[in-house]
């Protein structure tokens, strides 16, 4: 199957994302690698803080969710890269146990001025735990290759 390219991606289109159950154990491991916070360490600790159990971290977050979207469709994808995002929101912490879903959302496109060939896409990506709460919110824009290379006007 031929890989998704700029002119499949049409504005109010959804990619389903996840789901992804998070375990104690690996919010523990990205915890001890990269945000040793004591809420994200330990059971009791997370409990006692804001976040009422072991939380993942929200770069723990944002990471899952780059997991979900390269599954969902950016491994299909003529994908170049991002160049960065515009925002990405922790809306509810992410407890051991939960499972995320949720879905990105063609905002809109539009052809690089600077590099024929490859259009940028922009994304709104919402993931929520099994309650329906929304756990993490962005926006980003993605550089994908076009099947049909237009000049880009000026």
């Amino acid at each position: 199957m031929a890989k998704l390219t700029y002119e499949d991606f049409q504005p109010g289109q959804v990619f389903p994302l996840g789901p992804k159950y998070v375990t104690a154990q690996e919010i523990i491991e990205f915890a001890r690698e990269f945000d040793p916070q004591p809420m994200h360490l330990d059971e009791a600790a997370g409990r006692a803080s804001i976040l009422g159990g072991l939380a993942a971290s929200g770069w723990h977050t944002s990471a899952m969710f780059m997991r979900m979207m390269t599954d969902s469709y950016l491994l299909n994808t003529e994908a170049e890269g991002a160049p960065g995002i515009d925002f990405m929101d922790w809306k509810n912490p992410v407890l051991a146990g939960d499972t995320l879903s949720g879905r990105s959302i063609v905002l809109e496109s539009r052809p690089m001025r600077s590099r024929p060939g490859i259009g940028i896409v922009k994304f709104r990506h919402e993931v929520e735990n099994q309650r329906s709460q929304l756990v993490c919110l962005g926006e980003n824009s993605t550089m994908i290759r076009m099947r049909l290379p237009v000049e880009a006007s000026a």
